[in-house]
């Protein structure tokens, strides 16, 4: 589920990138006025902001609910576990766990040494 929710939410995010690279700013009609072509527009003559303005919305408001679900994900999957006494099974199998044995008579550092050679 959170995959799925992931990859909606990027898949948005791109879309959200390109449509706002499509828009076109506030001073871009005043140099429309002057012969910029504003019936050679994708749109019409009406322009564009109708369409890409509530597209952009419905894309910015599924982006906002995408990160909430994420963030909501996040924040169950780092809750740890119940502080309490540990089941029967795990103290046995960390008691059975072999240990180094750490007694003097296992300890044995003496290095092996060369027999002298008589020249």
């Amino acid at each position: 589920m959170q995959v799925a929710i992931l990859m909606v939410h990027v898949v948005i995010a791109v879309a959200l990138v390109v449509l706002i690279l499509l828009q076109q700013g506030k001073g871009a009609e005043a140099g429309a006025a002057f012969g910029g072509g504003a019936s050679q527009t994708v749109f019409g003559s009406r322009g564009s902001g109708n369409f890409l303005s509530r597209t952009t919305g419905i894309l910015a408001a599924g982006f906002f609910v995408t990160s909430m679900a994420l963030a909501y994900f996040a924040t169950q999957a780092g809750q740890a576990p119940e502080a309490g006494i540990p089941d029967a099974r795990l103290i046995e199998q960390q008691q059975n766990i072999p240990m180094l044995d750490d007694s003097p008579a296992s300890m044995d550092n003496t290095a092996p040494v060369l027999e002298e050679s008589s020249e």
